[in-house]
C-alpha cells in the first residue's frame, strides 16, 4: 500500500497491505484501512473471493521472481473468480534509482512469475509514455493486467 497513493482513491471497502511499519502508520493516520501482511491474513477482511482486484504497485521489483510468485499466490484466493490482478513495475531508469530493487521485472518476467497461478494475461502496456521512454524517464512503468480464471 506504500503511503496510500492509490489506496486513497479506491472505493470504500478497499484495504491495503504494507510491510513497512512507518508507512503503515502513515496510512492509518490518513484513516485508510491498512494491515501488515501478518495482520491481514488473520483479519475479517481476509475472506476467499472478497475482492474484485489486487494491485501490486512497485512491489515485484523488490523480490526475486520466485518470491514474487509466492507473494501473489498467498493473496490470490482473496480475488473473486474473474477478478483482476494488476502489476506495476518501474522501467530501466526508475529501476536504477532505488538500491533496494532486487530484480528487474519487465512484462515477460512478470508473466513468468504468475503464469502457473491460473491467471489469464489481459493487457501489457507502458505508462505514461511509450516503452522507449523507460530508459530516460524515471517514472515510466510496466503495467500488466491479468484475470483470475479459477
Amino acid at each position: 500500500a506504500g503511503v496510500g497513493r492509490h489506496l486513497a482513491h479506491f472505493a470504500s471497502g478497499s484495504v491495503g497491505v504494507e510491510m513497512n511499519r512507518a508507512a503503515l502508520q502513515a496510512l492509518r493516520s490518513k484513516l485508510l484501512r491498512a494491515f501488515h501482511p501478518e495482520e491481514f491474513h488473520s483479519s475479517v477482511e481476509a475472506q476467499p473471493e472478497a475482492f474484485d482486484s489486487l494491485l501490486f504497485s512497485h512491489v515485484a521489483e523488490h523480490m526475486t521472481v520466485e518470491e514474487f510468485t509466492r507473494c501473489v499466490e498467498s493473496y490470490l484466493r482473496y480475488i473473486k473468480k474473474g477478478g483482476q490482478l494488476i502489476v506495476i513495475c518501474p522501467q530501466e531508469k526508475g529501476y536504477a534509482t532505488d538500491r533496494t530493487h532486487v530484480q528487474f521485472m519487465d512484462h515477460d518476467t512478470i508473466w513468468t512469475a504468475v503464469a502457473t497461478l491460473g491467471l489469464i494475461e489481459e493487457r501489457r502496456y507502458s505508462f505514461p509514455f511509450p516503452r522507449w521512454a523507460g530508459r530516460l524517464f524515471t517514472h515510466n512503468e510496466f503495467v500488466s493486467t491479468f484475470r483470475r480464471a479459477h
